[in-house]
């Protein structure tokens, strides 16, 4: 009887284009696998799938789709999803919606606990559908203000919150059975370029790295972390040519010695423009795999992905590749530690005690920033005027003549409030004027502004309104900073009635309704930003 582990065991049989395949993290387009994906699966040259929205429909049809992609696998598969909470979120209807990052840190004191309990639901109902790895937390502190990436997918702007509230969704996320990854090292907090966009260079010193953006990693190493996603930037002060996902100095000499990471790295996507308009798709695959990445990751197109692989292997049969074994004993091994019941429990989603848990943190989110005679405004008055600017998320629901999320949840108290909605841009001129013919009529404006930070137009509107407002309501439904910018604004500051502005560091579903409960006069806030403005 053979003394070696079943890792060993496994890694030991595999042919080289097997092991080569096995680095490899694939995504495809559509609600079912397509075939050419479950040949490459029953081949061995895949071993990751990754899962966006445009492959999910409805929990049975996700749980169907992981059934047909693990029964095709050769070995044991890894299926990943971005679930990381509020904005960013793949599972939504049908699973218990989040807070996201910022949100759960704006609770404070309680957050840490907070953050555990919702990953671990979320790692709950990931693991009843076949999903056994979620491309989360983001340990990128949000230091810069300019960033337009994060918002609130950010723990925050301090390291030591940042790390307390990381290592917290790490034990929530890995104890409910799901593989948790830190990302995106070293950190992409300080940039102000989208890396889906262009390539990031930042002079970053390393004594800042080390000081400020290390200790969030630090803290998920020690809590056990099982994989850690490299960012597509350059760091100068380490790699003045390579961005970090290509880089040996950041994942051999940085993560790997200097952190002692020992667990499986992956990169972030290789299509995103940061490395696609700079690399062909085997040029990053072998300058990925040498830089130390065990598994590289092409989240999109077919073609890429078959280019990639190509060029791997026959980077692999001329010795240029030297990891292969050590990589795929590590792969092996995470897979060993989460390994998925294919028969889907769909009975584990959306539990009345998950859904108690996700509003419970809502509501410990919801901030008030500043307010001038609260008492006024809040709660709000019968004879109230919402104006919201929509998320993309719910454009289906407005088109098709509902009500958002936040007006639904608000006519729950208030029967009367009138509304209009501004459909996701371009904004319509006769959403203005249906707004400025009900103002007259009412005692409150209620403004729910989405980035408005971002969006010229959207404040551009919110002031023309505020200017004609007896009394008013903002509610940042996302990024805090737009208190920042309204406040700050000439018109703003000449506005003399009765104000309040609020902050649900994120618009789920069970923020939207903490909000609706704060507007309301059901819910005291207690929230606290974990960012400055």
């Amino acid at each position: 009887m053979s003394d070696r582990s079943p890792v060993s065991i496994l890694t030991d049989t595999m042919t080289l284009e097997e092991k080569v395949g096995q680095r490899f993290g694939v995504g495809f387009h559509g609600l079912e696998a397509p075939t050419y994906l479950l040949d490459w699966l029953r081949a061995g040259r895949v071993g990751t799938v990754i899962l966006f929205a445009r492959n999910v429909e409805s929990p049975a049809q996700v749980a169907r789709l992981t059934a047909s992609l693990h029964a095709a696998a050769k070995f044991p598969l890894l299926i990943g999803v971005d679930q990381e909470g509020g904005t960013v979120a793949r599972l939504r209807q049908g699973f218990s919606e989040s807070p996201g990052a910022m949100a759960l840190s704006a609770a404070g004191a309680d957050g840490p606990a907070l953050a555990e309990q919702v990953s671990r639901v979320l790692a709950l109902e990931m693991a009843a559908v076949g999903i056994n790895w979620d491309f989360a937390p983001s340990l990128d502190i949000l230091y810069n203000v300019a960033n337009p990436a994060l918002g609130t997918r950010s723990f925050g702007a301090s390291a030591d919150r940042v790390a307390e509230m990381g290592r917290a969704a790490v034990q929530g996320f890995q104890s409910g059975g799901v593989a948790a990854c830190a990302k995106h090292f070293p950190g992409l907090g300080s940039t102000a370029i989208d890396t889906h966009l262009a390539l990031p260079r930042l002079d970053t010193s390393v004594d800042q790295l080390v000081m400020q953006d290390m200790p969030p990693f630090r803290a998920a190493i020690d809590a056990g972390v099982a994989t850690i996603m490299t960012t597509h930037t350059i760091f100068t002060a380490l790699d003045d040519r390579l961005p970090a996902t290509l880089s040996a100095v950041i994942i051999q000499q940085l993560l790997r010695q200097r952190l002692g990471f020992e667990r499986v790295v992956i990169s972030d996507c290789m299509e995103m423009k940061a490395i696609a308009d700079h690399f062909s798709p085997a040029e990053t695959a072998i300058l990925g795999a040498q830089a130390g990445l065990d598994i590289i990751l092409f989240s999109h197109t077919r073609a890429v992905q078959e280019a990639a692989y190509d060029g791997l292997l026959d980077a692999a049969r001329q010795g240029q590749i030297t990891d292969l074994d050590a990589a795929n004993a590590r792969i092996a091994a995470l897979k060993a530690a989460y390994p998925v019941t294919i028969n889907a429990d769909l009975g584990t989603l959306r539990q009345p005690d998950h859904l108690a848990m996700m509003i419970t943190a809502a509501r410990a989110a919801v901030t008030l920033i500043d307010a001038r005679d609260a008492g006024q405004v809040l709660p709000m008055v019968s004879d109230a005027l919402l104006v919201e600017f929509a998320s993309l998320l719910e454009s289906g629901i407005l088109e098709s003549g509902g009500s958002t999320g936040l007006l639904a949840a608000l006519k729950i108290f208030n029967p009367a409030l009138h509304s209009v909605v501004f459909s996701p841009m371009p904004y319509a001129a006769d959403q203005i004027t249906a707004a400025e013919t009900l103002l007259p009529t009412v005692a409150t404006l209620i403004i729910a502004c989405r980035n408005a930070w971002l969006n010229d137009e959207q404040r551009t509107i919110i002031m023309h309104l505020i200017a004609r407002a007896k009394q008013v309501i903002i509610v940042c439904l996302r990024d805090p900073r737009d208190a920042q910018v309204i406040r700050s604004d000439a018109v703003f500051a000449q506005f003399g009635g009765a104000y309040a502005i609020m902050a649900t560091c994120g618009d789920s579903a069970p923020s939207l309704q903490a909000a609706a409960e704060a507007i309301s006069g059901q819910l005291v806030t207690h929230g606290v930003l974990p960012i400055p403005l």
